[in-house]
């Protein structure tokens, strides 16, 4: 089975400058992309089926890294001079 990792870079491409600044420059940043990194790496192990996991908890892994990568992408976006997503027309 092919499992598909979601690394930041292949999902933000056009935000690369962003997020390697942010990745050298803001540890909290760093952190939580790490943070990120790790899980999506696990979550892949896991559906590849070389880490057993029940589904209910795999399904809170997954819920953990959408909320990470929105997090991380509001960032992103927000060092690039665009609007977050934040509904408040980027008021932060």
């Amino acid at each position: 089975m092919h499992v598909e990792h979601h690394p930041l870079i292949k999902d933000f491409p056009e935000l690369r400058e962003e997020l390697h600044s942010l990745r050298q420059g803001d540890e909290d940043f760093a952190r939580l992309a790490e943070e990120y990194e790790v899980l999506d790496k696990r979550i892949c192990r896991i559906e590849e089926g070389s880490e057993l996991l029940d589904d209910a908890a795999l399904g809170l892994l997954k819920q953990a890294r959408v909320g990470l990568k929105d997090h991380l992408a509001g960032r992103l976006k927000r060092a690039a001079g665009q609007c977050c997503g934040c509904g408040n027309g980027c008021g932060g």
